[in-house]
């Protein structure tokens, strides 16, 4: 609960730092004399720049939430120094913890003479050793912040110079013409105990971009990091980038940020203002020099001069004075107008570091470009940009997506991984998708052929071995057979289904706005006027830029935010279930599923949540499994499963889609399209909104209004395609 409080009061704040509140109100324990909040929560949500009186008001929230854990906390009987008063009236006595906070009148609690029976020695002994207590825990508190911010500060920046770490400064001016084709062969991957890749071959041609496709779980991500940590034989001589982390927030502008990721350029810069500075040095002292020092200066000046041009021409040949140009194009293209360009790269939420982290990328145009699922974390327009950008992209491109609409647009081929191998497919996402039956076909058509071969080879080896005139015959079998290969059957296809419950009908209006408005603040509107009547068939999709009002819109309809203005009308008996971006957090990662369940919808037993899991995919042992150490997609399934058992009539759903792999959006499609209640979806996959929803409505400039075309003519509106 803590966590959505402090992320609608503090938007700004890093997920980390928030991540890090949370748990540190849920795993301390407080005495009344401690003021945790104001002395230790609100000093960092100020440093992360939230405002002080929204700040104010979210720490009232907290203490009523710790006050209420430590009232269901408190133990039933009396402490060993309140059983040692006995008072005629207590009714004016505050209770014995506040004792810490100064010195109590026994004799004038109650507003008259009492007696006690406190030994007064013991009672000054026992405040001073509650004071001690409370600047001891005050200490290891402040301690325990200071060693948490700088963990965290230096993991960001450990993350920071990891292209550094793994990719030292290159003169990628002297690599033109090496070929930078990638060739591995017999290579093994695991990761935590389980292998990925075993006896795998990775061929890579330089220039091509590739696809790389697979089920959750499967490795894809673990692969693409253990090129980019060249924990297999790629040469040095080819440069790698792998966007996996959001930028450090700091005080560097968002622009500067990108020019920094020429590590490169930097170098040159850095080395010409060097020289600069050793030349203007040997000028200014060239008047109190001797002759023969003149020389030796003259001549040291002359091969700072020559170094120098080096460097200048090597600045020239890489275009160093067109370097801002292109980097600011392309943030613009990610979606940074030039105002945000200048902004300090710590005032951006996680989803837009990101995007410097991408655009960065897109800037120093390494030899080889891994992305994992960029499409994440952009909106309809930054995506197809991107599409438009990577069309071009001169170097080798490796892309972990499950969007097939982005895959078509930008693969050449295709990289499968299944059954810890990898397979190779020429084309995009579509020609893969068509070719792979046809390859698995074949191949259980050449594995029965093979099996029935050797079936006979086997019989008549078995009839005549010991048979003197054929034993010979008998023999040449047996070395036939012992040199056939041996074919693996094509693995069987899981089959993923999803499926929520149909609901009763319910007589409408069932969910409506009309004149709705709202803002976090009534100096900011966030989104303003909205009108939509959401019915039982409804298949409504909700589009457009990042940042306009769109989950916002969503939080209004399932009473997360009241309206400022206008009016919500819900039926009474109406059930919404909402699906949203950070639905992680709502899960307690800490459990497996199983358990998970059993404790949001007691009553069942053990199997039927398993069986209910297995309807979204989460079979076998995996349900077994502590939730943590799940792939992003299955714990998707499981938000899914939690979703199912809540029996809605409308489905809330913002950005289903993210981290699912294909089959498991198949599945959710399909299951959608068997829904007899509402749906209403914030997505940007072109494939899931035409197969989903049967209305566009566009969120932008805090307005919501309909779109009378489909997503596809939506995209070409908005960014009509054109070489970048």
């Amino acid at each position: 609960m803590s966590i959505q409080l402090i992320r609608k009061a503090v938007p700004e704040a890093d997920e980390a730092i928030i991540e890090y509140i949370d748990g540190y109100l849920r795993e301390n324990d407080f005495d009344e004399d401690e003021d945790a909040v104001s002395d230790f929560i609100k000093p960092i949500l100020l440093d992360a720049g939230g405002e002080e009186d929204k700040i104010d008001e979210l720490c009232e929230q907290l203490s009523d939430l710790l006050q209420a854990k430590q009232k269901a906390a408190a133990p039933k009987q009396l402490s060993k120094l309140e059983h040692s008063i006995t008072m005629a009236n207590q009714s004016g006595l505050s209770s014995t913890t506040n004792l810490g906070r100064g010195s109590v009148d026994l004799e004038h609690a109650s507003g008259r003479r009492v007696q006690s029976q406190v030994n007064q020695d013991k009672l000054r002994k026992a405040e001073a050793k509650i004071a001690a207590k409370i600047a001891k825990r005050q200490e290891k508190s402040n301690l325990k912040i200071q060693y948490e911010a700088s963990r965290l500060l230096d993991e960001q920046k450990a993350l920071q110079e990891e292209y550094k770490l793994y990719n030292p400064i290159l003169d990628y001016t002297s690599t033109k013409g090496k070929n930078k084709d990638i060739k591995i062969d017999n290579f093994d991957i695991s990761f935590a105990g389980r292998r990925i890749l075993t006896d795998a071959s990775l061929t890579i041609a330089f220039g091509r971009r590739y696809g790389v496709v697979g089920k959750n779980g499967i490795g894809k991500s673990t692969l693409l990091r253990a090129i980019s940590r060249r924990e297999v034989a790629v040469p040095q001589h080819i440069s790698i980038l792998y966007v996996e982390q959001e930028v450090h927030g700091d005080d560097t502008p968002a622009i500067e940020m990108v020019l920094r990721a020429d590590v490169w350029r930097e170098h040159l810069l850095e080395k010409e203002r060097d020289l600069t500075a050793q030349i203007n040095a040997l000028d200014s002292a060239e008047g109190d020099l001797t002759e023969e020092e003149k020389k030796a200066n003259e001549a040291k000046r002359s091969s700072l001069d020559t170094e120098l041009k080096e460097v200048f021409s090597k600045l020239v040949e890489i275009e160093s004075d067109k370097a801002e140009s292109k980097a600011s194009a392309i943030l613009a293209g990610l979606g940074f107008d030039t105002e945000q360009q200048k902004r300090p790269t710590k005032e951006f939420s996680g989803g837009w570091r990101m995007r410097i982290s991408l655009a960065r990328a897109l800037f120093c145009k390494p030899d080889v470009l891994m992305l994992d699922e960029p499409d994440n974390m952009l909106d309809i327009p930054a995506i197809v940009w991107l599409e438009n950008y990577l069309q071009h992209w001169p170097n080798t491109l490796l892309v972990v997506s499950h969007d097939r609409e982005f895959l078509d647009e930008v693969a050449t081929d295709i990289l499968y991984m299944h059954s810890e191998k990898l397979d190779y497919y020429k084309g995009n996402f579509s020609n893969f998708w068509g070719t792979k039956e046809e390859r698995r076909r074949n191949q259980l058509k050449e594995y029965e052929s093979q099996q029935m071969y050797r079936k006979h080879l086997q019989e008549f080896i078995d009839r005549w071995r010991y048979n003197a005139k054929r034993a010979p015959q008998a023999q040449a079998r047996i070395k036939l057979l012992e040199k056939l290969p041996v074919l693996e059957p094509p693995e069987d296809e899981e089959v993923v289904t999803f499926s929520f419950p149909n609901p009763e009908q319910l007589s409408p209006p069932i969910l409506q706005m009309s004149e709705a408005t709202f803002g976090y603040v009534p100096e900011k509107t966030i989104i303003r006027n909205i009108n939509i009547d959401v019915r039982m068939d409804s298949r409504i999709a909700v589009v457009g830029p990042n940042g306009a009002g769109k989950s916002t819109m969503l939080k209004l309809l399932t009473e997360e935010n009241k309206p400022t203005s206008g009016m919500v009308h819900r039926n009474g008996r109406l059930r919404v279930a909402y699906f949203t971006q950070h639905h992680i957090d709502q899960l307690d990662l800490t459990k497996n599923a199983v358990a998970f369940l059993a404790d949001k919808f007691p009553g069942r037993t053990e199997e039927e949540y398993r069986r209910h899991l297995g309807s979204f995919g989460i079979t076998g042992m995996v349900g077994l499994q502590v939730m943590k150490t799940l792939s992003g997609g299955q714990k998707s399934r499981v938000s899914f499963a939690t979703l199912s058992l809540q029996n809605p009539h409308i489905l809330v759903l913002d950005e289903p889609t993210n981290h699912l792999d294909m089959e498991s959006m198949d599945a959710l499609q399909e299951a959608l399209k068997r829904f007899t209640g509402g749906v209403i979806i914030v997505s940007h996959d072109e494939r899931f909104i035409n197969s989903v929803c049967n209305e566009i409505w566009i969120c932008e400039g805090g307005v919501l209004k309909k779109f009378s075309g489909t997503i596809k003519e939506y995209k070409q509106l908005i960014c009509p395609k054109e070489a970048p």
